[in-house]
């Protein structure tokens, strides 16, 4: 059974391109995606300053993590994202729009101070069902 979005009119509509909540049978196997970021696969950084650069090259990330497990990006229930600036939140979510068409997975986005390496923008880490 494919995910399916949870809706309570006792919650604000969310303001980005997320479901306030999500439901997934675990009939499948649970893929817990470790953070991504804009590393490519070659190990540089894609879109130095660029977020939605780098939030494109995260996607393609996620999208090849959960295709390792025999699933899609369809099948990501729930993301974290951390960012180094909140004032990137359209930009970002204009960017998921384009990889998440189907039901939004569930998310929280927090900004940070830093990461692992100086030029990363954003990271995001996902927990999928594939069945």
């Amino acid at each position: 059974m494919p995910k399916q979005e949870l809706v309570s009119d006792k919650l604000a509509v969310p303001n980005g391109h997320f479901a306030q909540a999500t439901v997934a049978e675990a009939t499948g196997r649970f893929v817990f995606i470790s953070g991504m970021t804009a590393r490519n696969a070659e190990g540089g950084v894609t879109g130095v300053g660029d977020v939605s650069a780098q939030t494109h090259q995260v996607c393609q990330n996620l999208q090849a993590a959960v295709e390792s497990a025999g699933g899609t990006l369809e099948d990501i229930a729930r993301v974290d994202v951390y960012v180094r600036n909140m004032e990137d939140f359209d930009a970002i979510h204009a960017v998921r729009r384009q990889y998440f068409t189907g039901v939004a997975p569930a998310s929280t986005m927090v900004e940070v101070s830093k990461f692992v390496n100086k030029d990363y923008l954003i990271e995001i880490n996902a927990i999928a069902v594939v069945s």
